[in-house]
């Protein structure tokens, strides 16, 4: 092996395994994945600097599909290509699929949430989504009008919660932001590195296109089980806008009322969802082995992400030319600071109402934000001292 393929493979897995260190860890919801995302590869490792981050997050917001996992596919195609987007899709997506799969097969009965582990990691997503709002507040809402955008987006969000009001905000904080950012000059707008060409870009939108309509049309022809459920899927993952808990009612439509699943079964896969680090859109897996074992797992979990995949390379090569126009940076300007709002709002709802029952809860999250702000500690430190400290006061 010569050393420029030792290199890449030494690059491809250090991309998986950090990114299934993220998969582990990240609890809280999508939202709140972006601001494990932001520790993570802006703030510790440097893979990006804040500005490209935050773009790439907006980016995201606006595009069908599960954004956190598209953030983390956009920064492995950054860092390594378009197998290094598949590295990172991999890495923090295994870890919820083999969950919930097993779930699905052998532990239906399991209550997941139920645990000091659980308990404890759930604290530790207060301490680190905080630590995002502040840091990406600093950076991103540096000003009144911005701050204002997040601010009106956080109380929208938490008190009128549809599944479209998160696109409803993050459109008008596109057009707000043309509004107020158009003729304003916006520094640090770095290049991104990346090996993809525009030519395998345009074949990858093609191909999201394409699917829409040539699945349902293969599935009439085709009548066997994997054929519709690779279309059932695919179509939830490339339909969907709002990220994760949107996609819920798009899978129960597309697996109850034919059958695959039981309305019973459904909900308890949503709830062991919820109690899982990773992405949402894993629940796709859980449908599908209920629906057909380790293969259906397989089908659904390859279909519902594949629109995702082939949306963020199929963007990204086009994307340092986009976003460098007054208008565009204007519109990113304008979502970057709902952005912030959004992580503010999931701060509150889920992970403080779901997480923080008791001033001891308070205390001890309190403790791991100040291990992370300030005394610079490793996260791996924090989630390890929030699941032995959440299975101690599980106890108490």
């Amino acid at each position: 092996m010569n050393q420029a393929n030792s290199t890449r493979l030494h690059g491809l897995a250090e991309i998986f395994t950090v990114s299934l260190r993220l998969g582990l860890t990240s609890f809280g919801g999508p939202i709140a994945h972006l601001g494990y995302f932001y520790n993570e590869y802006v703030e510790r490792r440097k893979w990006l600097d804040e500005k490209s981050y935050a773009d790439l997050v907006a980016l995201c917001q606006v595009l069908p599909g599960p954004a956190s996992s598209q953030v983390g596919m956009g920064i492995g195609a950054m860092r390594g290509g378009v197998m290094g987007a598949v590295a990172a899709w991999l890495g923090f997506t295994l870890p919820s699929f083999l969950i919930l799969v097993f779930f699905a097969l052998f532990l239906e009965n399991l209550q997941l949430a139920n645990t000091g582990f659980i308990y404890g990691l759930k604290i530790v997503a207060v301490a680190i989504v905080a630590h995002a709002v502040l840091g990406m507040g600093r950076k991103l809402t540096p000003d009144r009008d911005r701050a204002t955008i997040a601010i009106i987006t956080a109380i929208i969000i938490l008190l009128w919660h549809t599944a479209f009001t998160q696109v409803f905000l993050i459109f008008a904080a596109a057009v707000t932001g043309v509004f107020l950012y158009k003729d304003k000059v916006i520094p640090n707008v770095s290049s991104i590195n990346l090996s993809i060409s525009r030519r395998f870009a345009m074949v990858c939108i093609a191909l999201f296109f394409s699917l829409l309509v040539v699945l349902p049309i293969l599935r009439q022809v085709f009548s066997f089980q994997a054929m519709a459920m690779f279309d059932s899927f695919y179509r939830a993952g490339a339909l969907v806008f709002g990220g994760g808990h949107v996609v819920l009612p798009l899978l129960e439509r597309e697996v109850v009322p034919v059958g695959w699943v039981s309305q019973e079964l459904f909900l308890a896969g949503y709830g062991a969802a919820q109690a899982v680090p990773g992405p949402l859109f894993t629940f796709g897996s859980y449908l599908g082995a209920v629906t057909a074992g380790w293969s259906g797992a397989i089908i659904a979990t390859l279909a519902v992400f594949f629109p995702a995949a082939l949306l963020i390379l199929g963007i990204l090569p086009f994307w340092n030319s986009l976003r460098k126009y007054p208008k565009v940076q204007g519109a990113l300007t304008g979502v970057n600071a709902a952005v912030v709002g959004l992580l503010l709002a999931a701060l509150y709802d889920p992970i403080w109402t779901s997480s923080i029952n008791r001033p001891l809860d308070f205390a001890f999250a309190a403790v791991l934000f100040g291990m992370l702000e300030y005394w610079k500690l490793q996260p791996l430190i924090i989630v390890l001292t929030g699941a032995i400290g959440g299975s101690i006061l599980f106890m108490l």
